[in-house]
């Protein structure tokens, strides 16, 4: 018994006592040990109490204890564990250690993706093999731009940490690059596109690698890819104009300039391309006097550097072309013009290009301004050599006709804007009249003769030698008859042609022409 417990037995000793002296019962004072003993279990609760506190004290205390510990434990666990991870290194120092990945490594140095996959992720990487990237066709890893092959590696990565007990539960994943991978399971062949995952699970600090046995190729190379191959089935710019008979002359005209080879080349080109019509519709002989130079410089003034399609056209109000100057384009409404030419169709695709058609040649500005400076030089020339009279008036052999001429008055409508062709006879040929006929005539007669000599307009020799009559200016016909290099006029030889003046030409005859109605 502990000295608590002895002190309370002795006090309820006391208290029986006590009671016993002052006359209590007897009952009491015969109950001290039963007191004692309800004492005694008194203190055993309240020990019990006390101890079951205590213990629920200590236990609070081990369990702090044990808490503290656990998260000292749980640290020190994540610490380790992060360590460990470390030393294991990226994804990218996993594929640097591992020669089965120099090729991936070299392409992902090459575009600058190894210092971005070397991040903090996390990233799951496909990783093809190098027999995956030799599995390529030759030379197309090599022929992609950076840009493409940025592409192509970023469709290799799927943004966050992606183990392979989760793979076998997806369809589809998204790629860093934009499009999704399709994932199918067979057993235990898990297949990435085409590509079968030959590995998985590889853990760097930053990530997974599953390793691939073939390149993934994004959906949308392949559909660029089949879009080629079908622009390479329909043939270059110049197979389509060269099958299509309405382009004859343009393709022609390509041939004699060597131009048909730049058409066909890589490109891409846009032709404005004027159809057989077109050509026909330019000056008579222009198309042939073209030297090559500038048949070059009229059939690239049709060409635009690029692809430029009907949709792009309409928004324009102008374009530069290859033979560096520019064309013009207005739309109003459905119909479109390129200068003064109109489009009658759009949008010919070809492998290199495309064609639009169109009704009028182009000719360029340069052309036109030379053209018009070479007429202004030309009126200044014609100016400078004087009319059809001031050369008659000139010569001495028409100083009978050039009299006849002032005679009637001719003289001032023949020196008028004309433009006239005249048949001039020489004064030979006014003496070989009849005597006196000349001299006989009225002036309304004499009138009638010197018109019949003049021709409404300009009719160079090229133009007459191919003619059976012309009308004259008096109204009735001449009859022309060519014979070789020997040309009659009725029955008048023509001994001298294309004398040209500034509102002429003089072609020389050695008669004097009579008006049918004037013949007896």
């Amino acid at each position: 018994m502990n000295t608590k417990r002895y002190m309370t037995v002795l006090m309820a000793l006391f208290v029986a006592i006590f009671a016993a002296a002052c006359g209590g019962a007897a009952e009491t004072v015969a109950e001290p040990e039963a007191a004692a003993e309800e004492s005694e279990a008194m203190e055993e609760t309240m020990d019990e109490g006390e101890m079951e506190e205590e213990a629920m004290e200590d236990d609070a205390m081990d369990e702090d204890a044990m808490e503290e510990h656990g998260d000292d434990e749980a640290h020190s666990d994540d610490a380790m564990e992060e360590e460990a991870m470390e030393d294991m290194g990226t994804i990218v120092d996993i594929a640097v250690a591992d020669e089965n990945f120099s090729t991936l490594v070299g392409a992902l140095v090459a575009t600058g993706l190894d210092q971005v996959v070397a991040g903090e992720g996390p990233f799951t990487v496909l990783a093809p093999t190098n027999a995956a990237f030799e599995a390529l066709p030759e030379g197309l890893l090599e022929s992609l731009t950076e840009e493409q092959l940025s592409a192509v590696l970023t469709y290799h990565v799927i943004a966050g940490s992606v183990p392979a007990e989760t793979v076998v539960g997806l369809e589809s994943a998204s790629t860093v690059q934009g499009e999704d991978i399709t994932i199918a399971v067979d057993g235990d062949t898990v297949m990435i596109n085409d590509a079968a995952v030959t590995a998985t699970d590889i853990k760097g600090s930053n990530g997974i690698i599953h390793v691939i046995d073939t390149v993934l190729i994004p959906p949308s190379f392949q559909d660029a890819a089949m879009e080629e191959e079908a622009m390479e089935d329909m043939g270059t710019i110049v197979d389509i104009a060269v099958a299509d008979e309405n382009f004859s002359t343009l393709v022609g005209a390509l041939v004699a300039t060597g131009l048909d080879q730049v058409v066909a080349g890589e490109g891409p080109f846009t032709v404005l391309a004027p159809t057989n019509a077109a050509f026909e519709a330019l000056p008579e002989g222009l198309l042939e006097s073209l030297t090559e130079e500038q048949l070059s410089a009229v059939l690239t003034y049709h060409v635009i550097a690029g692809s430029v399609p009907a949709e792009t056209v309409v928004g324009l109000e102008s374009a530069s072309t290859v033979q560096g100057e520019d064309i013009t384009i207005a739309v109003d409404g459905d119909t479109v013009m390129i200068n003064n030419a109109t489009v009658t169709a759009t949008d010919i695709m070809g492998s290199n290009g495309i064609i639009h058609v169109i009704d009028s040649v182009l000719i360029p500005p340069s052309f036109q301004d030379a053209a018009a400076e070479d007429s202004a030089m030309a009126d200044d020339a014609m100016a400078d050599m004087g009319t059809i009279v001031d050369i008659a008036a000139a010569d001495e052999n028409f100083s009978t006709l050039v009299g006849a001429l002032v005679a009637t008055g001719l003289d001032q409508v023949v020196a008028g804007e004309g433009p006239f062709t005249v048949l001039a006879p020489t004064n030979a040929a006014f003496e070989a009249l009849p005597e006196g006929l000349l001299e006989s005539l009225t002036e309304e007669q004499l009138t009638a003769v010197l018109t019949y000599h003049v021709i409404a307009g300009s009719a160079p020799a090229e133009t007459v030698v191919g003619l059976e009559s012309a009308t004259t200016v008096q109204g009735e016909d001449i009859a022309i008859t060519v014979d070789g290099d020997h040309v009659m006029i009725n029955t008048a030889n023509v001994t001298a042609t294309d004398i040209k003046g500034s509102n002429g030409i003089i072609h020389v005859i050695d008669a004097v022409l009579i008006p049918p109605s004037l013949q007896p």
